[in-house]
């Protein structure tokens, strides 16, 4: 009975080669009625599945398994529960996998994925999003995994501590080595042979117990995969580099060792990549000069270090401790600008008007000798006061970045002022005070130094000199935001009673108008992250487009090369061009510059998000001392199942949620950003502010929750942002009468 099914089955699927159904559906097409048949057609499927004839997945179904169909990727999941397929480094092959579609795909793995009808994503633009289903893996990523161990009454498991990672996974006894209920753990991935069980594992090591503040860091340096120590080779390569600076390395440069520089860095900065140095050549030019260490002196090609340096690609700066891109005798040492020592840089002259344009420039590599180590606060107060050390230097520094920094905001750069939060600890390395760092007039001078002279490098070599081609280079680019997002955003912040005009496109020039409009409102902060989020992410990349963000045609990264591997690569490529490029160079280049770009930009985003969660550590930690104690924060998320508040002057955030409002039944007011009460009518907003008290605080999950302390009814008053959207609407009405 079965081979006359099993050529029906045949049949069918060459009659719907890119359709999938269940079982139940193949027998109402096929006519399949009584049971017995039914599984013999389902015993045929499981079979044609094993032959490689069909495929399965447990959201579709069977499908045809066609080599036409089948297309193979690296998977990358994301929090919500999607995941995302890349063929190659082109966005436009990406193919979007449905939280039903991952079958036993972990991230980072490579597989194969069968793609569904094509359809249209925007019909604006008519670009096609391509969807799959995953249905196989080819090539496991072999991540370990960090999570926590727990015990069920029977067997092990750890809970990933990484949401990306779709379950939990088991271990068997004989595998826990030594690990107790409640161990962070780090465990090696063995296998997922079906997502109808969960994947398995063994415990490899044990970090410590989960919650604790010294456990938590080192679990999220050994989930971002973060190098704790250098290899012994590349130790041993470090050793033998000479301490002095051999005579004929600075004969070949310029000597600048008598010129006025000086560093402005972090009080606690251990690395200094960047001096800088001012000239009044007449009443209307500076010359500008920025000095940044030369790596490249140091980190040769085809070497160790090399190899090392280009793995890490940055350094990661942890909420207590650094992660370095070069070992400590360079990155503290030979290339950091230290103070009355003389060191190798490359140097960028800009002659720039008093209204801030570039007259000339000259890039050179040099030999200079800071005269003085500056902190932020020290040059704060002696531009507040006029006096002190370098007085007349700085002032004059910063009369330029204003001018500079007046011109880059009219030519339409955008300015987001976001605040970043530090910490102080006590002698055992636990938060005792969050600090939340002012962005000061110092601050801003070192940021138009460090931007003109990454914009001047990148003309140097971007601007095309005769009709040949662009020689290869690494830009720092921004893509213009995605018009969805800026609609929505034009949307969300009518809500407030603000404007931002959406037609065809938006100039960044409105955007930071917006910016200036919101300044100092109570919904400051929250507009300014919900406009973030719009933003495109800059990256680094061989083909330059601007920087939309900052308003630039030409940027690139030339001034951190002892924390950023790009900046590195300009240094190489700017010496190569200054010497001449051959064809066979440029080629070489050309060919490398891509993945090297691609990488980057990986590690990039895996350092900002490992900062990112250890700043969410101890932020947890902090709180956990002030559980019962009440706070004024604002509402800078809305959800149907509670409210996110961030907690003013500490930029923590937690969760309100509804179940714990018990004074009405809310309900959810998603195109008005808000939770409304149905019987006393009280309205929770966006951007509106709001007492809560702590009551639970679970560092391992980073979660903090609060309660609501109503406002007396006396004191309830209507949000500042619906008086402004009120009174405008009144104002437009008055108009048109």
């Amino acid at each position: 009975m079965s081979e006359p099914i099993k050529r029906r089955v045949i049949e069918f699927f060459d009659e719907h080669p890119r359709e999938a159904f269940k079982s139940r559906q193949v027998a109402r097409r096929l006519g399949i009625r009584d049971e017995e048949t039914f599984q013999v057609l389902r015993g045929i499927l499981h079979a044609m599945v094993d032959a490689k004839t069909l495929s399965h997945t447990r959201g579709k179904g069977y499908f045809h398994r066609s080599p036409a169909q089948g297309v193979e990727g690296t998977l990358t999941i994301f929090k919500q529960g999607h995941g995302i397929v890349s063929v190659d480094s082109d966005p436009r092959n990406e193919i979007y996998i449905g939280p039903k579609s991952l079958s036993t795909g972990m991230n980072g793995d490579t597989v194969e994925v069968a793609l569904f009808a094509a359809h249209k994503k925007h019909e604006k633009n008519h670009n096609e999003r391509r969807e799959g289903e995953i249905i196989a893996v080819t090539k496991r990523a072999n991540l370990d995994i960090v999570g926590t161990l727990e015990q069920s009454k029977n067997f092990f498991f750890v809970i990933p501590d990484d949401k990306k990672v779709p379950r939990d996974i088991y271990i068997p006894q004989e595998k826990i080595n030594g690990a107790h209920p409640g161990d962070k753990v780090v465990v090696q991935f063995e296998s997922w042979e079906s997502d109808l069980l969960n994947p398995e594992g063994k415990i490899v090591e044990i970090i410590g117990r989960a919650g604790e503040v010294s456990a938590e860091i080192r679990s999220v340096i050994k989930a971002f995969h973060l190098p704790t120590s250098f290899p012994s080779g590349v130790e041993e390569f470090v050793r033998k580099i000479p301490e002095a600076i051999p005579e004929e390395e600075i004969a070949r440069r310029t000597d600048l060792r008598s010129l006025v520089c000086f560093t402005i860095d972090p009080a606690d900065a251990k690395d200094f990549d960047d001096a800088i140095s001012i000239e009044q050549l007449n009443s209307e030019t500076f010359r500008l000069g920025v000095h940044i260490a030369d790596v490249s002196a140091y980190v040769k090609e085809n070497t160790p270090l090399d190899a090392e340096a280009y793995k890490r690609g940055t350094s990661v700066y942890l909420a207590n401790q650094v992660v370095p891109m070069l070992p400590e005798k360079l990155s503290n040492n030979l290339c950091s600008l230290n103070p009355r020592v003389d060191r190798l840089a490359y140097t960028c002259f800009m002659d720039i008007s008093v209204k801030g344009k570039v007259t000339a420039y000259s890039i050179v590599k040099s030999v200079i000798n800071s005269k003085r180590r500056f902190t932020y606060e020290e040059v704060e107060k002696i531009l507040d006061s006029g006096e002190g050390d370098f007085a007349g230097e700085l002032v004059q520094l910063w009369t330029l970045a204003s001018a500079l920094r007046q011109k880059r905001m009219k030519s339409g750069s955008v300015d987001f002022d976001t605040r970043e939060a530090k910490f102080r600890y006590d002698n055992s390395g636990k938060p005792v005070e969050v600090i939340v760092k002012e962005r000061l007039k110092s601050h801003q001078l070192v940021e138009e130094c460090m931007l003109m002279a990454n914009q001047t490098v990148a003309k140097h070599i971007g601007l095309p000199k005769n009709e040949s081609s662009v020689p290869p280079f690494i830009y720092r680019i921004h893509d213009a935001p995605d018009m969805e997002r800026l609609r929505e955003l034009a949307l969300f912040v009518q809500k407030f009673g603000h404007t931002l005009n959406v037609s065809s496109s938006v100039s960044s020039k409105a955007l930071q108008k917006l910016l200036n409009d919101v300044k100092g409102t109570p919904e400051e902060n929250v507009i300014t992250e919900v406009a973030l989020r719009s933003m495109a992410k800059a990256i680094y990349s061989e083909k330059n487009i601007g920087h939309y963000g900052l308003g630039f045609d030409y940027y690139t990264h030339f001034t951190s090369p002892i924390r950023r591997y790009p900046d590195l690569i300009v240094h190489r490529l700017l010496e190569e061009y200054a010497h001449g490029m051959t064809q066979a160079q440029r080629k070489h280049h050309a060919s490398r510059l891509p993945e090297m770009c691609r990488w980057s930009s990986d590690r990039e985003r895996v350092a900002m998000e490992a900062e990112r969660t250890s700043i969410k550590v101890m932020q947890s930690e902090y709180m956990k001392q002030h559980i019962g104690d009440e706070f004024d924060g604002i509402i800078s998320g809305i959800t149907h199942f509670g409210i996110f508040i961030e907690i003013n002057d500490l930029l923590v955030e937690g969760m309100l949620h509804v179940r714990n409002i018990d004074d009405d039944y809310y309900i959810h007011n998603e195109k008005q950003y808000s939770l409304v009460g149905q019987h006393r009518g009280r309205t929770f907003r966006l951007g509106d502010s709001i007492k809560v008290k702590v009551t639970r605080v679970d560092v391992e999950n980073r979660e903090i929750d609060f309660a609501y302390v109503p406002e007396p009814a006396s004191k309830l008053k209507t949000p500042k942002h619906a008086v402004r959207a009120s009174q405008k609407a009144a104002k437009k009405k008055q108009k048109h009468a």
